[in-house]
């Protein structure tokens, strides 16, 4: 796989680029022919290849330009990209994508507050996503880490069927943090 980098106005861009030769762009002097079924030709010149192609009407394709002769199959190369391109897609459209939504509290926050913030924990975990719950500790807060465990320890137990504690809560500076996923279907 190569990559093009194009400049335009001082931006750059990538291209995937499969480096295919076809046809005419085969150069070497000898090459190892296989017919569409998979089925060994043999070695033979580049010109005698293209010729068979051309017979054949299919196109003379290297795919293993590295070996010694290079390997060279007769095929339709429009309906292989073609069907390369479909797989590609299919593959795209199976992948599913995990974000990770955050929800931030204060260690002395209120009951209806809290209620708000695990409603909306749970829609996130009912989309697949994951969530990151964060208390931020501002000034003598963080002296009293204890409430704020076992208020995360709270939030995960209410959230205990639509989720699963993936990382407990843990201190980072003047934060505590803890990650829940949802659980699988």
């Amino acid at each position: 796989m190569r990559f093009y980098f194009l400049t335009i106005f001082r931006r750059c861009v990538f291209i995937n680029h499969r480096d295919f030769q076809v046809n005419e762009q085969i150069r070497d002097k000898e090459v190892r022919l296989i017919d569409q079924d998979g089925k060994q030709i043999g070695i033979m010149s580049a010109k005698e290849a293209y010729k068979i192609a051309q017979e054949r009407h299919l196109d003379l394709v290297k795919i293993v330009p590295n070996a010694n002769p290079p390997v060279c199959k007769l095929m339709d190369f429009g309906k292989y990209r073609y069907e390369l391109s479909k797989r590609e897609k299919e593959a795209k459209k199976k992948q599913k994508i995990i974000n990770v939504k955050e929800i931030r509290m204060s260690p002395n926050i209120e009951d209806h507050d809290f209620g708000v913030k695990l409603k909306s924990a749970i829609k996130f975990l009912k989309d697949g996503d994951k969530v990151k719950v964060t208390i931020r500790f501002r000034g003598r807060e963080a002296a009293h880490t204890s409430l704020a465990e076992d208020l995360l320890k709270r939030f995960a137990e209410e959230l205990r069927e639509y989720g699963n504690v993936e990382k407990a809560p843990s201190m980072d500076g003047r934060n505590m943090m803890m990650v829940i996923a949802p659980k699988k279907q």
